[in-house]
């Protein structure tokens, strides 16, 4: 039986509120990063299945509300993602018809690719370039179309399934790992939470609907802030702060610093801070290198990360002062220039058994003649 055209719509299912997580302190603090200034690049959040990860995409577009939340399938064409020409309507001599993709769709909320490492990577390098650009352009035989596309970029993998190559990786800005909780009394509050918001929901947001409204104006002042090219310049300390962490993770090109410097700032716009220190890049620095860093260079010792939701300071507040000199190499009793040489090992020797001649072989005598 088709619907009438006057019955309401199904209503969609309200989003759990960004104020009611808990237990993932980093996951929160990269994803307003990255709604701070979207032109970080995206988070990409590696973890296994049930640790929050679209909960937190979801709440984070219900935050910058009004904003679209757009999810790519798995499917999707490349035509699906970035929109088509109308070529047969240009060459008739009528302006060129754009018929948008999801990329225009997400323009100014946030764009959701669930298994990002299972998708095509020529759908990722267009969903890279638009995030990195905030535009869309279209070309088809000659004509070409560009349109805004600035959207919060959001893709989630789960390691045991595949991995990005490389250079997708370093495209995205921000990565978080997230691991299963194992602390008891942790598991307990989150599923407490979880069964209370699905019992009533609007229930649920109502009790966090003081903290909601506190974060959400918290974020439009720090993307105000953010988006403002003469507030919180960056001073020279900064930038040596970051260059220091980028040669000590032994990185590949520039991409890490100006990531890095980036989130430094965009965390600074979030506390309200009056600058930029290198206190800002510390606190930033994992979720810049964690997917960009060598694997053979040290891995410094994870600081934990402070609660973003907690109120904003006047200054901003660290309590961790790491050292911004490069970690020394690691100690080798082998010279230079041995790299992967192993130490001699004894060996069991066995005698050969005494060499015996061959030999010759005998030739038959020649015949008679008759």
């Amino acid at each position: 039986m088709r619907p009438s055209p006057d019955a309401p719509a199904a209503a969609l299912p309200a989003p759990y509120p960004f104020a009611a997580i808990t237990g993932q302190p980093r996951l929160t603090q990269a994803l307003l990063l990255a709604a701070t200034d979207p032109a970080l690049g995206g988070v990409l959040i590696e973890g296994p299945r049930g640790t929050a990860k679209s909960t937190a995409a979801r709440a984070l577009a219900a935050l910058m509300a009004p904003a679209p939340f757009v999810t790519v399938p798995l499917g999707a064409s490349l035509e699906h993602l970035t929109g088509t020409l109308d070529l047969n309507h240009a060459l008739a001599g009528h302006a060129v018809r754009f018929a948008p993709g999801l990329l225009a769709r997400a323009h100014g909320g946030v764009l959701y690719v669930d298994e990002i490492n299972l998708l095509p990577d020529a759908l990722v390098d267009a969903l890279l370039d638009a995030a990195a650009s905030g535009i869309n352009v279209v070309e088809r035989d000659g004509i070409s179309h560009a349109h805004p596309a600035r959207f919060v970029l959001i893709g989630t993998m789960n390691p045991e399934e595949g991995e990005l190559r490389p250079q997708l990786l370093d495209r995205l800005g921000l990565c978080v790992r997230l691991a299963n909780v194992h602390d008891a009394a942790q598991r307990q509050a989150i599923v407490k939470a979880r069964l209370a918001f699905d019992a009533d929901p609007a229930a649920f947001a109502a009790r966090h609907a003081s903290a909601q409204a506190a974060l959400a104006a918290r974020l439009a002042r720090a993307r105000a802030l953010a988006q403002d090219p003469a507030a919180l310049p960056l001073p020279d300390d900064v930038h040596h702060a970051a260059s220091q962490r980028c040669v000590a993770a032994r990185v590949d090109g520039l991409r890490a610093d100006l990531v890095m410097l980036r989130a430094a700032r965009a965390l600074a716009a979030w506390e309200n801070a009056p600058a930029v220190t290198p206190q800002h890049v510390a606190q930033v620095a994992d979720m810049v290198l964690d997917h960009r860093r060598h694997p053979d260079a040290e891995t410094p010792p994870t600081p934990p990360a402070p609660d973003p939701t907690a109120a904003p300071a006047d200054a901003p507040a660290s309590s961790h002062s790491p050292s911004d000199a490069a970690p020394p190499p690691p100690s080798s009793s082998l010279p230079e220039g041995d790299w992967g040489a192993l130490p001699p090992e004894p060996v069991g020797i066995v005698p050969a058994p005494a060499f015996k001649p061959l030999r010759p072989l005998s030739r038959p005598p020649p015949a008679k003649k008759a």
